[in-house]
């Protein structure tokens, strides 16, 4: 290789390592993960924002922070097997209450679904504050109307929600399984399974009483003669 050869070399090397440096100081500044987009749009144009994050990513693998892929973007997180050393005992301001985690469970698992879809699940009416209350902490969004009579409104969740939680995708949440495991959650599923045997039991119970209507005896009306 000759001298100038080995020098453009150098000098691609040299540009690369300070788009990388870029990239790595945005991500640090950043509040919430960044699309390989947003990075490219605040870099020089020539720069690789993908290659760029790629070698942060391996750079970063076995240290204290890593850079981690959340809600389809990147973001700095303390390495997991570390976070015990950050956890703290302490009240926290913004308790969900039982009726909005198991709100938010429902919308996670089985986005978009309406109000009425929420309540028929639950087996109870679901107060308007709860949705305010998940909406409020940028976990739940509306995500269109359903094409059904009123149109009701469906919701499903954010990235902001991915984010808090450690996903990348909700390709990520814990499987139903898991969950009843660890008695965490009732299956949506046993809870429509629930309300199906209601229903045919109630059905059943009506075709019961229907039967012993028609099996009473007609009451005998004498005319006097």
């Amino acid at each position: 290789m000759s001298g100038e050869e080995a020098n453009a070399t150098d000098g691609a090397e040299d540009v690369q390592a300070n788009h990388v440096r870029m990239v790595e100081a945005i991500l640090f500044a950043a509040d919430h993960p960044m699309t390989l987009s947003d990075i490219a749009a605040l870099i020089p144009e020539e720069g690789d924002a993908a290659k760029a994050v790629a070698l942060l990513e391996q750079s970063y693998k076995h240290r204290g922070i890593v850079l981690a892929s959340v809600g389809g973007g990147y973001q700095f997180r303390t390495a997991a097997d570390l976070s015990f050393l950050l956890r703290r005992e302490k009240d926290d301001p913004r308790k969900l209450s039982r009726a909005a985690v198991e709100t938010l469970a429902i919308i996670a698992y089985h986005q978009p679904v309406t109000r009425g879809e929420i309540e028929d699940i639950r087996g109870v009416g679901l107060s308007r504050g709860t949705l305010d209350v998940l909406m409020e902490a940028g976990w739940v969004k509306p995500r269109g109307r359903k094409r059904s009579p009123g149109r009701p409104l469906m919701f499903g969740t954010t990235d902001s929600f991915l984010a808090h939680f450690g996903l990348e995708s909700l390709d990520a949440l814990p499987g139903l399984a898991d969950l009843k495991a660890a008695g965490l959650l009732d299956t949506v599923d046993e809870a429509l399974d629930k309300m199906e045997s209601e229903t045919v039991r109630a059905q059943e119970d009506n075709e019961d009483e229907a039967r012993s209507i028609l099996k009473r005896p007609l009451p005998c009306h004498w005319n006097a003669m």
